[in-house]
């Protein structure tokens, strides 16, 4: 008697992945190890009542003048989440070591490491900072102050590093200008307000001369590598120069993303290029070798045209004109797609999404059995919109309407 066939995927699985159950037990193993509580029960306890498994932990580093209090400040507003930097610890937060702190700082002397580790440690360790998450702006400083806060269990999830030339950091440093009542920092070349009430409160910040930059400059380079040789797994690099919205967009595209998990998975393959670019033998070689289920897109058009179904019919007539269409992984110019890149869903084709196969005039689309182009892409729309529920951890732009058929009967395999 034939043993029955097994569920694919696994339920078991398929519940783990979808409910996200390996991130989780793998965020309650870190707080155990880092927090070693004497009762590690109530501790998970506490921790799943506080569910702030998403909530960010950025910490945003770079050299004086390159733009870390605009982007700290941009990603509080946009992530709801609590900014803290020297100034906020210093002369906003009223804290246990705050004083102790300040006395070096009027007496003009360095503020020990140690001291600062445990002032962020105390101001992380807020409801708030919590609940909605922390940007740590311009700490750690140095490897010793990363160490600390590691020990401390400050562990960020990712890291921003803006850099630019020394020379145009010192430029943009000579006419940097500060707003002490929103702490917000204007340029009088590049950012300046047009406010009349700001501009005349804005105060020129300490320590503005080339020579202390120079310095400022010489220590944070000196600094550096021990602080990348511990984050480097979470860091990513951010060219400062080059205008303030394309940098805030580079930070926000990283900040959103999830690292590599080394959670099982059930994997999801799609082979794209044109035709005898070798998708049929790869597939093969991937089924062969993994022993997952090859799902062939020709046959399955061939088996939708010859069942004569509703979807064979709309995928015959680009058959028969000899079509074979392809797609490309590419992100398209769009900004609703941005979302998908870490699995948002897939949005819809709209009125501002070009199909570019006219771009393409050797193999440019036209009329089949006298549709016109707006028939066709009224077509591609509909073949499309089953399918925009489905989440994805890539980016798909059709560029030939053929392949709104192909990808969608593909797709509907997949999600079986």
């Amino acid at each position: 008697m034939d043993a029955p066939a097994r569920p694919w995927p696994p339920p078991v699985g398929a519940y783990a992945e979808e409910r996200e159950l390996f991130r989780l037990l793998q965020n309650m193993l870190e707080e155990l190890l880092i927090h070693k509580p004497d009762d590690p029960i109530q501790y998970m306890i506490n921790h799943l009542k506080q569910n702030n498994d998403d909530a960010p932990r950025i910490c945003v580093l770079g050299p004086s003048a390159s733009g870390k209090t605009t982007v700290a400040m941009w990603l509080c507003k946009h992530l709801d989440a609590i900014r803290v930097s020297r100034e906020t610890l210093l002369f906003k937060e009223i804290l246990a070591l705050t004083k102790e702190a300040k006395a070096y700082k009027e007496r003009k002397q360095k503020i020990p490491n140690a001291l600062w580790a445990n002032l962020i440690q105390e101001r992380l360790s807020n409801v708030d900072c919590i609940k909605q998450g922390w940007i740590l702006e311009g700490f750690p400083e140095n490897q010793e102050q990363a160490w600390m806060l590691q020990s401390s269990g400050i562990i960020p999830r990712h890291v921003v590093v803006l850099y630019a030339p020394d020379t145009v950091l010192i430029e943009r440093n000579s006419g940097k200008r500060l707003d002490p009542f929103t702490e917000e920092v204007y340029h009088t070349t590049f950012d300046w307000p047009s406010d009349p009430l700001v501009q005349r409160r804005l105060v020129k910040p300490e320590d503005l001369s080339e020579q202390e930059m120079s310095k400022k400059l010489l220590e944070y380079h000196r600094n550096f590598p021990g602080v990348f040789q511990i984050y480097q797994k979470v860091l990513k690099s951010i060219n400062a120069d080059q205008p303030s919205m394309d940098v805030l967009s580079q930070v926000l595209t990283y900040v959103q993303t999830r690292h590599r998990s080394a959670a099982p998975f059930t994997p999801r393959i799609l082979f794209c290029g044109p035709p005898g670019s070798g998708k049929s033998l790869q597939a093969a070689l991937i089924t062969q070798k993994y022993n997952v289920v090859n799902v062939c897109c020709g046959q399955l058009l061939k088996e939708a045209v010859a069942g004569k179904t509703k979807l064979g019919e709309l995928v015959k007539p680009y058959i028969d004109n000899g079509y074979p269409g392809y797609f490309s992984l590419i992100s398209p110019m769009n900004p609703s797609w941005n979302g998908c890149l870490n699995g948002g869903l897939i949005p819809s084709l709209g009125k501002d999404t070009t199909l570019h196969s006219d771009q393409h005039p050797h193999r440019r689309s036209k009329p089949v059995s006298g549709r016109t182009l707006e028939t066709r892409k009224k077509i591609l729309r509909s073949a499309w919109t089953p399918i925009t529920g489905m989440s994805r951890n890539w980016r798909i732009f059709m560029k030939m309407p053929f392949m709104s058929m192909l990808t969608k009967t593909l797709m509907l395999s997949l999600s079986l």
